[in-house]
């Protein structure tokens, strides 16, 4: 069973693919020297596809989407989703602050002004969705090192004594308290990553 991250982030691609299919089908470079000219839209460490066309990208995305690693290599599923997330807000990037977009979709004489508050507001998201990316890594890190710290002291009560085993019960409990917190913790930043992404596709 996948995780709610990875179900938003199927939303986030059929949206995506459609918006993309429409910004490709306006010819939005055609006119532009400089763009026709560039090889890729996305440096390769985003992107291994070159193209000018958007729906490429999206088609990396929907194949990264079904090459996941399962869902029990917990790490590797959580990068790979990570990853996959970072691709989807770079395509949105491009559609949302591409100025001959915004100037065809706002016909009136705010939009240039709008654009930039836009811009500075996807920056400010961007950034933020980095940082609480950061902060879920570190979480599973400790959610991690608790875990194991759990299991040593669970394979020291065979051979402990039993004033030594009432210590490392002790031990135990305090480190399933700590557990706790750490994936409330976990849980919170993934709402919160949640709460970001859905400003970002308004």
């Amino acid at each position: 069973m996948h995780s709610p991250a990875f179900e938003k982030l199927c939303q986030q691609v059929a949206l995506l693919k459609h918006q993309a299919e429409q910004f490709d089908r306006a010819k939005l470079f055609a006119k532009n020297r400089y763009m026709q000219a560039q090889p890729s839209l996305f440096d390769r460490a985003i992107f291994t596809t070159k193209s000018m066309a958007l729906t490429d990208y999206v088609t990396e995305i929907e194949d990264e989407l079904k090459s996941l690693p399962p869902v029990d290599h917990r790490h590797a599923y959580q990068y790979a989703i990570e990853r996959i997330s970072n691709q989807v807000h770079a395509v949105f990037n491009v559609i949302k602050s591409t100025p001959v977009w915004l100037k065809e979709n706002k016909s009136n004489f705010k939009a240039k002004a709008k654009q930039q508050v836009y811009k500075h507001a996807v920056k400010k998201i961007m950034q933020s969705s980095h940082e609480l990316y950061d902060e879920l890594k570190q979480n599973h890190e400790f959610e991690r090192r608790l875990n194991l710290m759990i299991e040593e002291r669970k394979l020291k009560m065979s051979s402990a004594s039993a004033t030594q085993a009432k210590e490392l019960n002790i031990e135990i409990l305090a480190l399933h308290a700590r557990l706790g917190r750490c994936r409330k913790a976990i849980s919170a930043t993934e709402d919160k990553i949640q709460q970001v992404e859905k400003q970002q596709l308004r």
